[in-house]
């Protein structure tokens, strides 16, 4: 990611880079922007690069976006000013590219009589296809180019929403699930292998859909199901029903969204994330074991993992890193010193707990290294005598091209490493990964259902051959 404001909350070097959320919601009396903007507070960890809403009246649609947390970009005279029952939303982390209010979203496309406006989560991998096919055209982001596409097809032949998306779908490949929405109908889209996750609700005599089952929490709505991979799910005033655009669908949900991605509190594939994540915890105890004093977490989710590792090994658990809630994202552009010692800011080991203790650190990820690196620091200055790193998934070594902020493979630590070695670049005592046929056992799924890719270098679709760079900027 290329970020041109710095911002002191940006996802660690250590974990991927979150992966967007969508929102979309329709019903008779919903006050829709409402409703979505408390739907996108629930998926703000998913991206807080940017946020925004499109709803319709019925005759109008009215798009509001701007860079930010959710929080900052609305308020009540601005959701006063976005009235109707039909809405979609999104909260934004650029997996390539800019910060740049150009790339937020929804994409909105006013054509004619019609208009439509689009939330996307994922990546394409065949944007230089689609380009060609369309010729030239001012979009930077995949979702800009998705939106024309569609927006061309319903003029050009003249077709519904419904039609022109079940046409065009089949030629976008790669990882997308969408909400789309003109002024009378709200769609919701997972791509024929699901690498990125869609649920289905009912507010009342409402329907929602967003891509974390915690958002319907938040709303008090029912869930109803995940929406199955290669599904189209058309809502309007009338009713709901379904297509399937795809001549082949195969679920292989992204398996960083049970480590990472996903609250702890929403389901996936019928189980909840949190105890899937204490699991991890508990086989990697199995897996790995250590003489150690205590076990401590990397907040916020290293806790399950730590939690089960704690249970099953008998070392006690404790929370010897201190998170500082209140670092949000801001576009002040802070000293050099001060963009060095941004762990610092956001976690602060305490001496009183990890003083003269052998430590067992259990984190979720590491992808470049460096924040894990200065974490081993702050518990060595913090007086640990030994520190043992216990890490909830495999060695991440490949670029995911899906959704997730990588980069190449020459950035991940993992990719030219071994274990001892990375030992070494770390400063731990001793490094242990949870092996990937644990990890999905941990699930409760079968194997066949899930994208590996970063770990296992198993690419599940054909992906692009530009050095580990997109065509264009992507925007799950």
């Amino acid at each position: 990611m290329n970020c041109e404001p710095f911002t002191v909350n940006a996802p660690s070097p250590d974990r991927p880079g979150e992966s967007c959320g969508v929102f979309g919601i329709i019903g008779p009396d919903i006050d829709a922007a409402r409703m979505t903007y408390f739907g996108l507070f629930a998926l703000q960890h998913r991206g807080q690069e940017s946020a925004g809403i499109a709803v319709s009246d019925g005759r109008d649609i009215t798009v509001y976006k701007d860079l930010g947390l959710v929080a900052q970009v609305f308020n009540e005279p601005t959701l006063a000013g976005l009235p109707g029952d039909l809405a979609v939303g999104h909260t934004r982390y650029s997996t390539t590219g800019s910060n740049r209010w150009e790339n937020s979203q929804p994409v909105f496309r006013h054509f004619g009589n019609n208009a439509i406006a689009l939330a996307h989560n994922g990546n394409l991998t065949n944007t230089s296809d689609l380009l060609a096919r369309l010729g030239p055209l001012t979009a930077t982001t995949d979702s800009e180019l998705m939106t024309e596409a569609i927006a061309r097809e319903m003029e050009n032949a003249e077709l519904t929403l419904e039609d022109s998306l079940a046409t065009i779908l089949p030629t976008f490949e790669g990882a997308f699930t969408l909400t789309v929405m003109d002024q009378t109908t709200l769609i919701g889209v997972r791509d024929p292998r699901g690498f990125r996750p869609l649920c289905l609700g009912t507010l009342g005599d409402g329907w929602v859909l967003a891509s974390e089952t915690a958002a319907l929490d938040i709303l008090g709505a029912t869930f109803v199901r995940e929406i199955a991979p290669g599904e189209m799910v058309v809502i309007d005033h009338q009713g709901i029903h379904s297509q399937f655009p795809f001549a082949d669908t195969h679920q292989q949900l992204c398996i960083f969204e049970f480590v990472y991605f996903a609250r702890p509190d929403s389901k996936l594939l019928g189980e909840t994330v949190h105890s899937t994540r204490q699991e991890m915890g508990r086989l990697l105890a199995r897996q790995a074991p250590i003489d150690a004093d205590i076990t401590v977490p990397v907040p916020e989710s290293g806790i399950p993992a730590a939690q089960g590792f704690a249970e099953v090994s008998g070392i006690p658990y404790t929370d010897g890193l201190v998170k500082n809630r209140y670092v949000g994202r801001t576009f002040i552009q802070p000293a050099q010193e001060m963009r060095e010692r941004g762990v610092r800011m956001k976690l602060n080991a305490m001496a009183g707990i990890i003083g003269g203790q052998r430590v067992v650190l259990v984190d979720d990820s590491i992808v470049r290294g460096s924040t894990t690196r200065q974490l081993v620091g702050m518990m060595r200055e913090a007086g640990a005598t030994e520190v043992h790193l216990r890490i909830s998934s495999p060695p991440y070594r490949w670029a995911c091209y899906y959704g997730m902020d990588t980069g190449d493979r020459s950035t991940l630590l993992a990719s030219d490493h071994t274990v001892d070695e990375i030992a070494a670049i770390l400063g731990v005592d001793s490094i242990a990964y949870l092996e990937l046929d644990s990890l999905i056992r941990a699930t409760g799924a079968p194997t066949n259902v899930f994208c590996t890719a970063c770990l296992s270098g198993d690419y599940p679709t054909s992906v692009p051959d530009v050095g580990g760079k997109f065509l264009l900027e992507s925007s799950p």
